[in-house]
């Protein structure tokens, strides 16, 4: 069995007009919102086997957040650029690449991907996941590279713990 958490990046700022997209920062706000909702995930859930961060600031910032929270080490946290993509292709491909020994993982990626990953993957529809929002779903499958539909057992978002 395994166990994928999906999180979007928390909320970036758009206040710094001449960087480029990849290098935008969090807001205060979105600080906040990782660390209120990665506390509360660290006491629910077990702790994932494996972090895996798109390379952007804003998502690399928030599994930072994660990583502290959840007591997990930085130096494991795994860094794929191809995560930086709007569609939920680059986001299956990672989950498919996922090294069978870990039996679960959460992966910090963008907009667009997460949305379609995990209605195509999970069993209840979500129409959006927003900012800092945390979607569970557990699969029945021993590899990674095999998943299909599986069960949605988490949707959370910050605005649920403020």
């Amino acid at each position: 069995m395994k166990t994928l958490y999906i999180v979007r990046h928390a909320k970036s700022s758009w206040l710094y007009e001449s960087i480029k997209d990849i290098d935008r920062p969090l807001k205060e706000r979105g600080i906040n919102d990782a660390h209120l909702l990665s506390k509360y995930l660290a006491k629910e859930i077990i702790k994932p086997d494996v972090f895996v961060s798109s390379s952007a600031n804003r998502a690399l910032h928030t599994a930072i957040i994660f990583c502290d929270n959840f007591k997990y080490p930085l130096s494991n946290l795994q860094i794929k650029r191809q995560l930086y993509n709007f569609s939920d292709g680059y986001l299956v491909k990672t989950v498919h690449a996922l090294d069978d020994h870990f039996d679960s993982a959460i992966i910090f990626s963008h907009d667009h991907g997460i949305n379609s990953f995990v209605n195509k993957f999970g069993n209840k529809p979500i129409a959006h996941v927003p900012t800092c929002g945390v979607v569970g779903i557990q699969f029945k499958d021993k590899h990674w590279k095999n998943i299909k539909k599986g069960n949605t057992i988490l949707v959370d978002f910050p605005k649920n713990h403020r």
